[in-house]
């Protein structure tokens, strides 16, 4: 008897950097990515040698290969979403927008600037590309505050801050600002991010977790918003998915090695 096929499920493509160490970038993408039920595949832009302590080294590909990657890709498997990370240097900023011009699925952008550790990983040169070209083309920015006062000159000292932040970060272009406030300062309960299209306004909030072992948020929060686009999801209902998925991550987050561990991906399936 002929068995039927399995179904497909829906396939999310990161666009970002290797971390060795296995917690961020390209790594941690696929990890949440297999974690929230969708296809996770991958467009490698750097290589970096880096563990729980920092980045010893980073190189990035040739634009080449990155185009290579994403045609291979997208024009025989296709995709529902798209989430970008690591970017590098202003040639691979540009690289990657022109091939998002016409891809025709949600674009998350996460204008990644400087490691957890504050190793440099967008050079300076490529911010007026990140503002004019890569930006316009996400469906969803998730800049965090360090990344907004990088990007738009605003710096956040408290809540009454975001909106002004989200206003600077929308005037880029994309469609949907999520400005985290984890790295907010002052003991507050709770960690608070804004998602806003300019109209209507989302204030999510979630139990700021002591925990030390955060290595990867900001890239597992941009693919598990990625996986809710690629299923369907409307923006408002995918951020808020992600960001109770990201707050368990951070929960269970673990030590390894000398320095910052990373979140758990697989934390659902080991709490049931």
């Amino acid at each position: 008897m002929p068995q039927t096929p399995a179904p497909i499920p829906p396939r999310v493509l990161t666009v970002a950097g290797s971390d060795s160490g296995g917690g961020a970038g390209v790594q941690a993408d696929l990890k949440t990515m297999l974690a929230l039920g969708v296809h996770g595949m991958s467009v490698l832009t750097a290589v970096t040698a880096q563990n729980s302590v920092g980045v010893q080294g980073a190189w990035e590909l040739p634009a080449a290969a990155v185009r290579a990657q994403f045609h291979s890709v997208v024009d025989d498997i296709g995709v529902q979403a798209v989430k970008t990370g690591m970017l590098a240097s202003a040639e691979l900023v540009e690289t990657v927008a022109e091939l998002l011009t016409d891809v025709g699925a949600p674009v998350v952008v996460d204008p990644v600037g400087v490691s957890k550790h504050g190793d440099a990983l967008l050079a300076t040169s490529a911010l007026g590309a990140m503002r004019t070209r890569l930006l316009p083309t996400a469906t969803v920015a998730t800049p965090n505050l360090d990344e907004v006062a990088q990007l738009t000159g605003v710096r956040v000292a408290d809540e009454s801050d975001m909106r002004r932040a989200a206003d600077a970060v929308l005037e880029f272009g994309p469609r949907w600002a999520l400005i985290k406030g984890g790295h907010l300062d002052g003991g507050a309960a709770d960690a608070v991010d804004l998602l806003t299209d300019g109209t209507e306004e989302h204030w999510l909030r979630a139990p700021r977790h002591d925990n030390r072992h955060t290595h990867g948020t900001g890239c597992t929060l941009a693919s598990a918003i990625a996986a809710g686009l690629g299923r369907g999801l409307p923006v408002p209902a995918a951020v808020a998915a992600a960001k109770d998925y990201v707050t368990g991550a951070i929960a269970a987050g673990f030590a390894l090695g000398a320095g910052i561990g990373p979140v758990d991906h697989g934390w659902r399936w080991r709490t049931g």
